[in-house]
């Protein structure tokens, strides 16, 4: 069985991307979390993972780290991972391939946070023009192969990679566009998106430097996770 290592549901975006593709789709594995902020665990996890960054794919001897890597190995054994039409599955690596490496404003100022409902101060261009790109990506995976996923009637690895995105737009209030509205809402409802955050409500952890950064945006109006308010 393939072994998963990521860190706090609450915070890590990347993580949540293999973890949500291979819940969804049926691929059994087994979860080892690495919490922020406990520096032994970190140390002890570095050794195993070149990068020393989440997430990271033991199956047996073999070591895959990277998220974009790590969905290219489960789809050599798990076709079902990509769409099964050529186009669609070209469509869908290049839409993933632009996740991975872009959007930087709305990451930089719009930290992943499963469990907060936040206000922000003021929605910067370079954020509103990354939001612009997403809701054009999905409304052309959408019209070009039909939904109700962004590459088909399969969910995907390119909905998994814009799962993240979908929490990012509810915790800041960035509703998309009413074109693309029921797509967010749809990936929202995913059982797997569903229980990554529902599992993210019951960590009782708090890592001060991820919150730090949010608190520096924008004003926290709801806190749902177990004992929050």
């Amino acid at each position: 069985m393939y072994t998963l290592h990521i860190a706090n549901k609450l915070y890590s975006s990347w993580s949540m991307r293999p973890w949500v593709l291979m819940r969804q789709l049926g691929i059994p594995f087994r979860e080892v979390m690495h919490r922020f902020g406990d520096v032994a665990d970190w140390a002890a996890y570095c050794q195993l993972a070149p990068n020393g960054k989440v997430p990271c794919l033991e199956d047996g001897s073999t070591v895959v780290w990277d998220s974009l890597s790590i969905v290219e190995y489960l789809a050599e054994a798990h076709p079902q991972v990509w769409p099964d039409d050529p186009l669609a599955r070209a469509w869908a690596r290049s839409a993933v391939a632009e996740m991975h490496s872009g959007f930087q404003a709305l990451r930089q100022h719009c930290s992943m946070h499963c469990n907060w409902r936040v206000r922000l101060h003021e929605v910067p261009d370079a954020v509103r023009r990354d939001v612009d790109r997403i809701e054009a990506l999905w409304q052309q995976g959408l019209t070009r192969f039909g939904g109700p996923y962004l590459a088909g009637e399969r969910f995907t690895a390119v909905d998994a990679f814009y799962a993240p995105v979908a929490i990012r737009f509810q915790t800041y209030g960035l509703a998309p566009e009413a074109s693309v509205s029921p797509y967010w809402q749809r990936l929202l409802n995913e059982p797997a998106v569903q229980a990554w955050q529902e599992q993210a409500h019951q960590e009782p952890w708090a890592d001060p430097a991820h919150e730090q950064d949010i608190l520096a945006v924008g004003v926290v109006w709801q806190d749902l996770r177990a004992g929050g308010v």
